[in-house]
């Protein structure tokens, strides 16, 4: 594709779906660039594919799960280009980088939109770099996309709304599902009885409530105040480890499903130089933008679960925001217009958000999820640079990650730092006595994905490119 479009909006999840009908709907004329092979994202990825070949499917993923078909309907209806396999591997200046089914060029946009969602937390409990140890996000993405479950007996982790969710598609499934250790703290639940009057109504609260009575009559075990996680085995996965109540439990397993929530992609942002804030609550960085989702990098805007966790629904209404104040600046619309359409749409991610505060304060990840208590626990897996690594660096006054890298090469392998980064900032918060916003993250510099010698040679349209500044 060449010459310039007016919108182009990286990610096809609920934000960038719902910013290209809204910009479409303004005249412009948006461009959506996505890695994935149809639209829906993460959360509703395969759902055209699940509804036309494996309808029975639809009803065990859940209503939420079937909502994305509507959005992705409207999508294909509206005529939008759209762009599938591409991925995105640098971004400055109004300009993209696109990789796409090998080949690399170089586009310009009038504004740009990363919708590039959420990635799982790591969760780097002893022996989870072992074969059989995965995320309960890449087990759901393994049913929605092919219908694959766990083979043999499975454990599920962590804390957070997904693990209930995942357990019951996956029990709905035929997974030999032994057990959901939960592990969020005791104090959690005092905390979050301060938010409970505010959100006592609200359907995601009894929808949750819902899916652990569903949980408990097909069978499955529930054991909450689960701490010292571990998993363990010679070659792959035996068994889980884990104490509750001051008690050892070990649980023979086949496979162990770890989560501790998501947190926003912030590959590009961070590599495009947004500015970026720490988020206490959420436990994670994410960029600082306006009322529209504009970054402080003129003419780059953020929605959804890449600019803050708020989930499918909010992130919809953020990527209707970005368009409207994409189209206002870019002059198709007045300041009045933009306001009075931006209204209702605010209104309704106030309502979408308003459950957060409670859900933050419950299933805030525990400090053993987040940082390895054991010194041999893997943090880096790229680089196979453990947590004892990392303390003897910051004993030796190291003052953030981007400095660990000379003395430990975490944070140097093919993800750059995407899977370790959020360990490793609190890591070595942890271990100065540092707030983790002090200690700060990981510089990301192009090519975001990784791009061979061949095809950054064969780049076409890189006349168009401005020149890169040293950050």
């Amino acid at each position: 594709m060449s010459g310039p479009v007016d919108l182009a909006i990286i990610g096809a999840g609920p934000a960038g779906l719902a910013a290209a009908i809204e910009a479409a709907a303004l005249g412009l004329a948006p461009l959506v660039l996505d890695e994935q092979d149809a639209p829906g994202g993460q959360i509703y990825r395969g759902v055209e594919a699940v509804a036309a070949g494996r309808a029975e499917d639809l009803a065990l993923l859940g209503r939420d799960y079937a909502e994305g078909l509507e959005l992705v309907r409207r999508f294909r209806e509206a005529g939008i280009s759209y762009l599938p396999r591409s991925a995105v591997f640098d971004l400055r200046g109004g300009g993209l980088g696109v990789l796409r089914d090998g080949r690399a060029e170089w586009l310009r946009a009038g504004e740009v939109l990363i919708a590039a969602g959420a990635m799982e937390r790591p969760v780097p409990i002893r022996g989870w770099t072992l074969p059989g140890v995965i995320g309960a996000g890449a087990a759901q993405t393994l049913l929605k996309t092919s219908n694959v479950v766990p083979d043999g007996a499975t454990i599920i982790a962590g804390s957070g709304p997904l693990v209930l969710l995942v357990a019951l598609q996956l029990a709905r499934s035929g997974t030999a599902l032994r057990a959901l250790l939960r592990t969020t703290p005791k104090r959690h639940y005092r905390a979050a009885l301060r938010h409970l009057p505010a959100v006592a109504f609200e359907a995601q609260l009894w929808q949750g409530l819902g899916w652990q009575r569903e949980l408990r009559r097909l069978g499955i075990r529930l054991v909450d105040n689960v701490t010292m996680l571990a998993a363990e085995g010679e070659g792959r996965l035996e068994a889980v480890r884990y104490a509750r109540n001051g008690e050892a439990v070990r649980l023979e397993a086949d496979n162990l499903l770890l989560h501790e929530g998501v947190v926003p992609n912030l590959q590009l942002s961070r590599s495009a130089g947004c500015r970026h804030q720490w988020d206490p609550m959420q436990r994670c960085w994410r960029p600082v933008v306006d009322a529209f989702g504009a970054s402080s990098v003129a003419g780059l805007a953020v929605a959804g679960d890449c600019g803050g966790i708020g989930g499918a629904r909010a992130a919809a209404s953020q990527g209707r925001l970005a368009a409207i104040g994409a189209a206002a600046r870019l002059g198709r619309i007045d300041a009045g217009e933009r306001d009075r359409r931006a209204a209702p749409v605010r209104a309704e991610l106030q309502r979408q958000l308003r459950i957060r505060p409670f859900l933050e304060t419950l299933f805030r990840p525990a400090d053993g999820m987040v940082v390895p208590v054991n010194e041999s626990t893997i943090v880096c897996r790229c680089e196979e640079v453990s947590a004892g690594e990392l303390r003897q660096a910051a004993a030796l006054g190291v003052p953030g990650p981007n400095q660990a890298k000379s003395f430990t090469r975490a944070g140097m392998g093919p993800c750059q730092g995407r899977v370790c980064g959020p360990i490793v900032a609190e890591l070595l918060a942890q271990a100065t006595g540092r707030p983790v916003a002090e200690i700060g993250h990981y510089r990301i510099r192009p090519p975001v994905k990784p791009l061979t010698v061949g095809e950054l040679a064969g780049i076409e349209g890189l006349d168009r490119a401005p020149p890169a500044t040293p950050r």
